[in-house]
């Protein structure tokens, strides 16, 4: 019996058991850093597998390592399982959760056959703060020979774009007036916010396709015969490298500044959470992953296919940089409805949702077999460190 054989009747033993905790973290979504449920109910499943594991890990919380194998070089999958504020699991980090788990189970067998180790790294906080970057920061990829995940999606890509991000929040702060009575003591915060909305709209016509600024008025202001003193703004400013991320944040910094300016106030500009990078697909896992899921009955599409400048961001673009990664994307069938609405997360547990977690957990473990039996490992994109 073939090891991707054995991989796949891993696999479907503890399909029906994923599916159920797929359904289950959708209806008991858990937003960043407040996964307490979703990683232990993760964990007592790894655990009832075979894997031994380290709960809490790498000094956060909700984080979790799970590992088999003896010896070798190290693999290692990412599970992300927070939720989204208000809309749930509208990302489809159930079905990334639980494709993690089945690629470690699929693997096991494999693992102690061809000589490498497997882990199930649980991620937490991938939404708002990054943090695998955290984990980064505290040792979790050292040493690891390769990193992958999955994705849900409306489109099956198996080396999808993705573009840095940098999370900032700006507070505007002026003096209040009586907004008829007597204006002119006013410094107005309103005016300040608004006008840094302006710059940045005037800005946009300066940016390439792949630059990518938007932001709210999260408070404006509590009576309309009352001047503002404080305004409050979320932005997220996303550009396709390391590089133009950082270039473009300053001239969005000049945006709110220039707004300060004119209107007199002060500002207050804090990044929020850790800075996401691009990320980087490796060449040979893309390559046998495309193959192993069109075997599985799924083709992918090719990000050079797509419309580069129609891209989010992930904290695994951070990983890539650190660790041949890489992230396909999977389609659920759930068009019209794409990732961060309600009816996306709806999808997820709907049969294309069920299928992704199949397709996607054995894509992966039948890649590392791949790489594994015909010792690949020194194919692996080189990173500089």
């Amino acid at each position: 019996m073939g090891l991707k054989q054995t991989a796949s009747e891993r696999f479907a033993a503890a399909e029906a058991e994923l599916q159920e905790i797929s359904h289950w973290m959708y209806h008991n979504p858990e937003i960043a850093f407040e996964e307490h449920d979703t990683s232990a109910r993760l964990v007592e499943f790894l655990r009832n597998n075979g894997f031994e594991v380290d709960y809490p890990a790498f000094g956060l919380d909700t984080a979790f390592a799970a590992r088999a194998g003896m010896e070798g070089p190290e693999v290692v999958i990412c599970a992300e399982y927070d939720a989204l504020p208000e809309v749930g699991h509208a990302c489809g980090h159930n079905i990334i959760a639980t494709a993690a788990l089945g690629a470690g189970v699929a693997l096991v067998d494999a693992a102690n056959e061809l000589g490498f180790r497997v882990r199930v790294q649980g991620t937490p906080a991938e939404e708002s703060y990054g943090g695998k970057v955290d984990l980064i920061n505290n040792g979790a990829f050292e040493g690891a020979t390769l990193s992958m995940m999955i994705h849900p999606s409306p489109a099956d890509v198996v080396d999808p774009a993705f573009l840095g991000v940098a999370h900032v929040d700006v507070e505007f702060h002026g003096k209040e007036s009586h907004a008829a009575f007597a204006p002119q003591l006013a410094t107005n915060a309103l005016d300040a916010a608004v006008q840094a909305y302006v710059n940045i709209s005037t800005l946009r016509q300066a940016l390439y396709p792949t630059d990518k600024v938007h932001g709210v008025i999260t408070y404006g202001g509590g009576a309309p015969n009352v001047i503002p003193a404080f305004t409050s703004m979320a932005w997220y400013v996303r550009a396709g490298t390391k590089d133009r991320l950082e270039e473009l944040y300053g001239k969005v910094t000049a945006c709110f500044e220039a707004a300060a300016t004119a209107t007199g106030c002060t500002v207050e500009i804090k990044k929020l959470g850790h800075t996401y990078t691009d990320l980087i697909s490796d060449p040979l896992m893309v390559d046998l992953y495309q193959a192993n899921s069109t075997e599985l009955g799924r083709p992918m599409g090719r990000g050079a296919d797509r419309d580069p400048g129609a891209a989010g961001s992930t904290d695994m673009g951070n990983v890539s940089h650190e660790v041949p990664s890489i992230h396909p994307m999977i389609d659920i069938k759930c068009l019209p409805a794409v990732n961060h609405q309600k009816e996306f997360a709806a999808a997820t547990i709907e049969p294309p949702g069920d299928a992704a977690i199949r397709d996607g957990a054995l894509a992966m473990a039948w890649t590392v077999i791949d790489i594994a039996a015909d010792n690949r490992w020194n194919d692996l994109r080189s990173i500089k460190r």
